[in-house]
């Protein structure tokens, strides 16, 4: 590989297992592969997690503090959630 450099890296455990799973299947020729993989994914997501703050949170926070929405409990969004993923299972099932 060019232009790559050693690094040293402590993982969990569980982390541990889930790289070598990804090398032990064949998905991945070595512990680098994924790791890189990961890495490139992370970096992708940056991108679409700034835009989605952006364009989605925080207006949805500008317009409940400006009174033009109002907020849920708790309660109400696990139920609401609860509406949502069992229409989900019915719907694949």
């Amino acid at each position: 590989m060019s232009g790559t450099k050693r690094l040293s890296v402590e993982l969990p455990a569980e982390l541990v297992e889930l790289v070598e799973a990804k090398v032990a299947t064949g998905e991945y020729d070595s512990e680098s592969d994924v790791v890189a993989d990961g890495l490139r994914a992370l970096q992708a997501d940056d991108p679409a997690l700034e835009r989605w703050l952006r364009e989605e949170v925080a207006p949805t926070y500008d317009a409940w503090d400006k009174g033009e929405m109002q907020a849920l409990s708790a309660e109400e969004v696990w139920a609401n959630l609860e509406v949502h993923m069992n229409a989900r299972a019915k719907k694949a099932g």
